[in-house]
């Protein structure tokens, strides 16, 4: 018999790459524009080129919160994959076409929709020499990227700590806490000559019972005030503090009328049966011895 070789085929398994889902999501940073400035964008008579970069420029700018600033057509070509050159002359035409501003070394949008001039569309050269592009580069990239950097630390940094709490320093010699006020104590409060303790101490004890502790100096001050007022118009502390307990009161009032004086009654002195004359008296006839 001959030998049958056989042959194996191995498939070859494709090469499995793994591919990052990028996902939009506002937490990591979003940019405010007006509605009107988007519709006017988007109805702009622009070039694909020119409307990338009007949008990169939005996105440098508003994106931070500012109107203008200092940047650099190396990071508009970045946003958006067009080439330096190719990025200079579309920030040229909208420039010429009012659509972008220039204050001094910083750039903006022109938020003024009505003052844009499509017609006026300068024809810039396709040819854009090495000494102006170094010029325009070196001029508008100082100390651009640093800054960048740091505002996209800083927001990195703020999506990371937002539910963490603030870290307070601690101070090498931390202040001694502020002692709390001591607590009044009502029932050694100074008091009149002419109120008893223990009268004033059974209203305290009455008021604490009520769940009405006496807190404040004032009142007690009002409590003595109210008592020497009833005073005044006859009336002892003792009534005016039992009055209020057995009332169930939580305060001392004063009476509205003053105390009717007491009556007093006069008592005459027992007669002196001893002393008075009744005269001689006669005895009757059966008494008279024989």
């Amino acid at each position: 018999m001959s030998n049958l070789a056989q042959q194996i085929v191995v498939p070859i398994r494709p090469d499995l790459q793994v591919v990052e889902q990028r996902v939009a999501d506002i937490d990591d940073g979003y940019t405010r524009v007006a509605n009107e400035l988007l519709e006017a964008i988007a109805s702009a008579d622009l070039t694909a080129r020119q409307l990338k970069v009007m949008l990169a420029y939005v996105r440098k700018t508003y994106g931070f919160n500012k109107k203008t600033d200092r940047i650099a057509d190396e990071q508009i070509s970045q946003v958006t994959g067009l080439s330096r050159q190719n990025v200079n002359k579309a920030k040229k035409e909208l420039i010429s076409m009012n659509c972008l501003l220039l204050d001094g070394n910083k750039i903006g949008v022109n938020k003024e929709v009505s003052a844009w001039q499509f017609s006026k569309c300068l024809q810039v050269s396709n040819f854009v020499s090495k000494s102006e592009t170094k010029r325009v580069s070196k001029l508008e990239t100082i100390d651009v990227s640093s800054l960048e950097t740091h505002k996209r630390h800083s927001l990195k940094d703020k999506k990371d700590n937002i539910n963490k709490p603030p870290i307070v320093p601690q101070e090498s010699n931390p202040k001694p806490k502020a002692k709390s006020k001591a607590s009044l104590d009502a029932a050694s409060a100074e008091i009149p000559e002419w109120l008893s303790r223990d009268t004033w101490l059974s209203w305290v004890s009455y008021r604490k019972e009520i769940g009405k502790t006496i807190k404040s100096a004032q009142t007690i001050t009002q409590a003595i005030n109210t008592l020497m007022k009833s005073r005044e118009i006859g009336y002892q502390p003792e009534e005016i503090i039992n009055q209020s307990i057995a009332s169930g009161w939580v305060g001392i009032f004063v009476p509205k009328q003053p105390k009717a004086p007491a009556k007093h009654v006069t008592k005459s002195a027992p007669e002196n049966f001893s002393g008075k004359d009744y005269g001689q008296t006669d005895l009757p006839a059966w008494a008279e011895q024989p």
